[in-house]
């Protein structure tokens, strides 16, 4: 029975971390409205290192329509600049000599389409991820079956892990109908 109960715990661990990863690429993802996340791949080089953007300055979204970027040091200014341009993300930072403002332009029909397409297939890896989890589990048990634990035992064991997958599933259907609704809101 401990061993059941290991595998149950380590199938639950894995299929949460797989909801974990879907929430997170799931920010990458923008929805039309501003957020710091979307500078999360920005790195820029700071005194011959690449830094972090969100280390090197304060990265604030006054509105839903623009993100302000406050360098610690003015010198900075430009080199943020350049790393936004690089990082390719398609932003045109403006500089006033103090911050960096840049302007989130509003997503088309064609682009919402392409980012929601970009979400359910974030969704299908979670469920693939998830049902990995399960075969694992699946195959752990039937090596304990095989080994002399009790058929019922085995059989109730792989009803659970059923039960945690179709929940797990149910879970990441329900964050790509919120993610998707997000996306397509004008």
């Amino acid at each position: 029975m401990e061993e059941i109960e290991f595998i149950l715990d380590s199938t639950k661990e894995s299929m949460v971390g797989s909801i974990a990863h879907l929430e997170k690429e799931f920010l990458n993802i923008r929805a039309g409205k501003a957020s710091p996340q979307m500078l999360g791949s920005v790195f820029v080089d700071y005194y011959g290192s690449q830094t972090p953007l969100s280390q090197v300055s304060n990265v604030n979204v006054p509105d839903a329509r623009t993100i302000t970027i406050q360098p610690y040091e003015k010198s900075m200014l430009q080199p943020i600049e350049k790393a936004i341009m690089v990082a390719n993300i398609g932003f045109n930072p403006m500089n006033n000599g103090e911050n960096i403002i840049i302007s989130v332009p509003p997503l088309t029909e064609e682009r919402r389409r392409d980012l929601v397409k970009q979400a359910k297939s974030e969704a299908e890896d979670a469920k693939i991820s998830i049902r990995n989890a399960r075969k694992d589990a699946n195959t752990d048990i039937k090596k304990l079956e095989k080994e002399g634990t009790s058929e019922d035992i085995c059989k109730s064991a792989e009803e659970d892990i059923q039960k945690l997958t179709d929940g797990f599933i149910r879970k990441v259907d329900e964050h790509l109908t919120i993610k998707e609704a997000e996306i397509m809101k004008v």
